[in-house]
C-alpha cells in the first residue's frame, strides 16, 4: 500500500516530534543508580535501582571481597604467590601482561584488580580461590546471596560479557558497603591511584578519587552492553555515604552524575526520593536473614521527584545571575530570597564556573531565577546552584521535567 504524500508528511513530523521529547534518561534505558547512608543503610535517592544490569568490572569486587575473606581466614597471606594458568594469561584485555606459568602474589593482585582492572589477574584468583573460575563463579554466587544480593549471578571473575552475569544498583551498593564494614583493613586499596608492575606504571581509571571532594573509594566498570558504571564511597565531616551509578553514556557523564548525587547527599539534611514505592528501603550493612526482593527488568523514571527538609546549611554569600548572563560575567551580590518561596537545586560544584553553567542549562528548561550560593562543607567551599521563587507546585513540575531531562533536581524550601 502506497501512503499518499501529504498522509506520509504528517507521519514524518509526529515521527520527528515524538522523537524530539524522548528524554535522555528514556534514551539511556542502561541508566540506574542508588546512595545510601553508610551508617543506617537508609536509601538517600533511587533510580532504576532493581532493574537488571550488566555489572562489568564491578564484579570485581565481589572477586576482592572474596580474596580478603580468605586472607582474613588465614587461607592466604598477601606474599602467597598465584600461579598464572593458559586460560588466565588468555584474558582480554584490560591486562598486565601476565604469561602461563608465571606467579603473582596476593599484594600485586590487589591493585592489579583496583587500578588497572586486569582481566588475567582476576581468573588468577579465581583459579587460586575456586580451582576454575566457573566455580568461583558459582562461589561468588552463594556469597552474593549470603549478603542480600538476591538479584546477582556471576559467571567469572572479571566482568567481562557474559549474558547471565547479572546484577542490579541496590546489590552492587549492598557489595560496596559490606567492603567497607566487612575489611576495613583492606578498603584503603582502593583509593590507590597508580601501581607499578615489572617496571609499568599503571593508572587508575577512577577519577572519582582525585576529582571530588571525599571520595576515597571503589571502583569503575565498563563494558558495551552495560556503559560506564561507578561504584563510589565518600566521606564528608562524619558522615559517609556509598552510592553507584551504572548505564552512563560516557565516563565522563557517569561522574558527573555521582558527583551531583554526592553533593545532594552531602548538602541536604533528610533526604525523601518520593518513586515508585511507598516507603525507602534500607540496603543491608550487616548480615541479613533471608529477604526477597521484586526485581524488575526495566524500571520506570519516578513520579516524582526527590523533596527535602529545610536544612541549616551555612551559607557565606549569595551571588544572583540572570539566566541571560554571559558565562563569563561576573556574578553580583545579592539578598537571600525570601523563606516562603521555594527552589529547585540542581548541585554542588567546586566551581562557581560550574555551578552557573548548569544552573543556566536547567534554566533555559524551566522558569526561576539563577541563584548561585558559596557554602562551605567539610572546610571545603563549594558553590550550590539553585532556581529560586518559585510556588512548591511549580518547583516540583519543573523538578519533574529536568529529571525527563536527564538532570538531577532536589525541590528545597528557600
Amino acid at each position: 500500500m502506497t501512503i499518499p504524500k501529504r498522509t506520509g508528511v504528517k507521519v514524518f513530523f509526529v515521527l520527528a516530534v515524538l522523537f524530539t521529547l524522548v528524554s535522555p534518561a528514556q534514551a539511556n534505558p542502561r541508566s540506574a543508580a542508588i546512595v545510601i547512608d553508610a551508617s543506617s543503610g537508609a536509601v538517600l535517592h533511587e533510580s532504576n535501582a532493581d532493574a537488571s544490569r550488566y555489572p562489568a568490572s564491578l564484579t570485581k569486587m565481589m572477586t576482592l571481597y572474596m580474596l580478603f575473606e580468605a586472607i582474613e581466614q588465614h587461607k592466604m597471606t598477601l606474599d602467597f604467590r598465584m600461579p598464572v594458568s593458559a586460560h588466565a594469561a588468555s584474558m582480554p584485555s584490560t591486562n598486565i601482561g601476565l604469561r602461563a606459568g608465571d606467579s603473582i602474589s596476593v599484594r600485586e593482585a590487589i591493585p592489579a584488580l583496583i587500578v588497572r582492572s586486569a582481566n588475567d589477574v582476576a581468573a588468577v584468583v579465581a583459579e587460586a580461590l575456586g580451582t576454575s573460575e566457573t566455580n568461583f563463579g558459582r562461589m561468588m554466587t552463594e556469597k552474593a546471596r549470603k549478603l542480600g544480593m538476591h538479584s546477582t549471578t556471576f559467571r567469572n571473575a572479571s566482568g567481562l560479557p557474559n549474558p547471565e552475569q547479572k546484577t542490579t544498583a541496590r546489590d552492587m551498593v549492598t557489595l560496596s558497603a559490606r567492603l567497607i564494614k566487612d575489611f576495613p583493613n583492606y578498603y584503603h586499596y582502593f583509593s590507590t591511584q597508580s601501581f607499578n608492575h615489572k617496571g609499568i606504571t599503571y593508572k587508575s581509571h577512577n577519577r572519582m578519587v582525585r576529582n571530588t571532594p571525599g571520595v576515597d573509594g571503589l571502583k569503575t566498570g565498563f563494558i558495551r552492553a552495560s556503559g560506564f558504571n561507578v561504584a563510589t564511597s565518600a566521606k564528608r565531616g562524619n558522615r559517609r555515604v556509598v552510592a553507584v551509578v551504572m548505564g552512563g553514556n560516557t565516563a565522563v557523564a557517569r561522574d558527573q552524575h555521582m558527583a551531583q548525587l554526592l553533593d545532594r547527599s552531602f548538602n541536604q539534611g533528610a533526604v525523601h526520593l518520593a518513586s515508585n514505592t511507598t516507603e525507602s528501603r534500607a540496603v543491608p550493612t550487616v548480615s541479613p536473614s533471608e529477604r526477597k526482593e521484586k526485581t524488575r527488568t526495566q524500571a520506570p523514571l519516578p513520579k516524582s521527584t526527590l523533596i527535602a527538609q529545610k536544612t541549616a546549611e551555612p551559607a557565606v554569600q549569595q551571588l544572583a545571575v540572570k539566566p541571560s548572563a554571559s558565562p563569563q560575567s561576573q556574578p553580583q551580590k545579592a539578598a537571600m530570597p525570601p523563606n516562603d518561596g521555594w527552589a529547585v537545586q540542581i548541585g554542588s560544584y567546586q566551581e562557581s564556573n560550574r555551578a552557573r553553567a548548569q544552573a543556566q542549562v536547567a534554566a533555559r528548561l524551566i522558569p526561576g531565577e539563577v541563584v548561585i550560593t558559596e557554602v562551605e562543607v567539610s572546610n571545603r567551599k563549594l558553590y550550590r546552584a539553585r532556581l529560586v521563587g518559585l510556588q512548591e507546585n511549580q518547583a516540583r513540575t519543573a523538578c519533574q521535567s529536568l529529571v525527563r531531562q536527564g538532570m538531577g533536581c532536589l525541590v528545597v524550601r528557600s
